[in-house]
C-alpha cells in the first residue's frame, strides 16, 4: 500500500463507522455482494478497489463489522466525476439510510474535492437504486439527469438489462 497517501480518520455516525477500506475489507465486500441480490463481481475486483481506490472508496461498520459499502473512482479523463460502481448495504441496516450516509461520506471526501458530479450507471427494474440517487440529488439542491448509457444488447449472454446513467450534480463546495 502507498504510504504517500493520507489517511482518513474514521467518522462515526449513529453507531456507525465511516471509514477507507483497507485491504482486508474487500473480502467482507465480496461477502456482502454473494449475500445479497448485488451483481457479483470476483474478490480480486474489491481488493483491488480497496488497494488502488481506497480514497473514493468507504466502508460503514458496527462494531468493527463491515454492514456497507461503496465502491467508487474518479475517471482519468473526468477529474470532476466520481464514478459509482457499485453499493452494497448488509440485510440488517437496510431501511436505515445507510446508503444516503456512505455516498454523503464519500462526496465530503477530500479526494473529491474537485468533484462536481456523482455518476452511476442503474438497471430499468432497480427502483431502490434510482431513488437513492434522485433523493441524493434532492438532498444537495442539484440536479439527477438520467440518460441511456449501455444497451442489453451489449451485455453477453441473457439476463443483464440495460444501465442508465444517472448523473447528480453540480455539487456545491
Amino acid at each position: 500500500m502507498n504510504s504517500d497517501i493520507a489517511t482518513i480518520t474514521p467518522k462515526t455516525v449513529d453507531q456507525l463507522t465511516f471509514e477507507k477500506p483497507s485491504l482486508e475489507d474487500g473480502s467482507a465486500m465480496w461477502e456482502l455482494v454473494n449475500n445479497s441480490t448485488l451483481d457479483q463481481n470476483s474478490a480480486y475486483k474489491y481488493i483491488m478497489m480497496c488497494e488502488f481506490f481506497a480514497e473514493t472508496c468507504v466502508v460503514a461498520k458496527e462494531n468493527g463489522k463491515l454492514v456497507g459499502f461503496v465502491t467508487a473512482f474518479i475517471p482519468p479523463e473526468r477529474p470532476d466525476v466520481v464514478f459509482v460502481w457499485q453499493i452494497g448495504v448488509d440485510a440488517s441496516q437496510r431501511g436505515k439510510g445507510l446508503a444516503s450516509k456512505i455516498l454523503n461520506e464519500l462526496v465530503a471526501r477530500e479526494a473529491c474535492k474537485d468533484v462536481r458530479y456523482l455518476e452511476a450507471t442503474v438497471t430499468p427494474s432497480n427502483v431502490a437504486s434510482q431513488s437513492l440517487f434522485r433523493r441524493l440529488a434532492r438532498d444537495h439542491n442539484t440536479e439527477c439527469e438520467v440518460k441511456e448509457c449501455f444497451a442489453e444488447e451489449l451485455f453477453p449472454g441473457e439476463g443483464h438489462e440495460a444501465e442508465d446513467t444517472f448523473r447528480i450534480g453540480p455539487f456545491n463546495k
